[in-house]
């Protein structure tokens, strides 16, 4: 009984919130990004980005707090790969990320803040 009843508060969103993502191409003068992005069951595809074209992916992070999104980043001849989404960093229902030649940047607009994290490369 305990065991359905941690099911449904789960699916209900009561221990777990919604994750809404999306990663925009902010390499500006017409240059294309290509992302890949997967987690450990999921692989979510490849998907080519005009400039300022975005992908969004919504998903529930796992009850154990372990969730994690990883995507390879490429454009004309660089290549780049970046945790986009980790539990234990991203607290955020609302994660906007801004695709930069020096890394990603957040965005976070939730009821309690707003904010932009700039990150480098893995």
């Amino acid at each position: 009984m305990s065991l359905m009843l941690l099911f449904v508060a789960s699916e209900a969103g009561i221990l777990v919130h919604k994750v809404d993502l999306l990663i925009y191409n902010d390499l500006q003068n017409g240059t294309f990004l290509t992302i890949h992005c997967k987690s450990k069951q999921d692989d979510l595809g490849v998907h080519l980005l005009a400039y300022r074209d975005y992908f969004e992916v919504k998903f529930r992070p796992n009850m154990f707090g372990t969730t994690l999104f990883y995507c390879s980043m490429q454009w004309d001849a660089t290549r780049h790969w970046f945790d986009i989404y980790t539990t234990e960093r991203d607290t955020c229902t609302y994660c906007s990320w801004n695709v930069r030649p020096d890394g990603p940047c957040l965005m976070e607009s939730d009821k309690s803040k707003n904010s932009t994290t700039c990150y480098h490369w893995n």
